[in-house]
């Protein structure tokens, strides 16, 4: 089984450069546990909780247009609608459904998705 670990997006709006160049196909790859701990060491986040969100995009996106790189003054300079849309995403990318193998059912030949059982719970 193939794992995905970065996923393509397109901002609604997208993010103005300094140059007036709007930057709206990207990457974000899966979050690790690093991703989500450390940014909560970070002052910024002590300060106001809702900056971590800030920090947490900052490292999860990859590529942003021809931006060389992706950093707070990046996610604060997105329009609302960016920045929610991002949430979601990031939520959607990283959520606990567990893998599927796909396989054929011996009896019926028809296709079927086998969910990936990792507590042996039920066997």
């Amino acid at each position: 089984m193939a794992w995905q670990l970065e996923y393509e997006f397109t901002l609604p709006r997208g993010y103005v450069d300094i140059q007036g160049t709007v930057h709206r196909e990207g990457v974000m790859r899966l979050a690790t546990a690093g991703d989500e701990i450390l940014p909560l060491k970070d002052p910024r986040v002590q300060q106001n909780s809702g900056y971590l969100s800030v920090i947490l995009l900052a490292r999860v996106i990859t590529r942003l247009g021809s931006l060389p790189a992706v950093d707070t003054n990046v996610i604060e300079g997105l329009f609302t609608m960016d920045l929610a849309y991002l949430q979601d995403f990031y939520e959607k990318i990283n959520s606990m459904d567990a893998p599927k193998y796909s396989g054929v059912c011996p009896h019926c030949g028809s296709a079927v998705e086998i969910p990936v059982n990792f507590t042996g719970a039920g066997s």
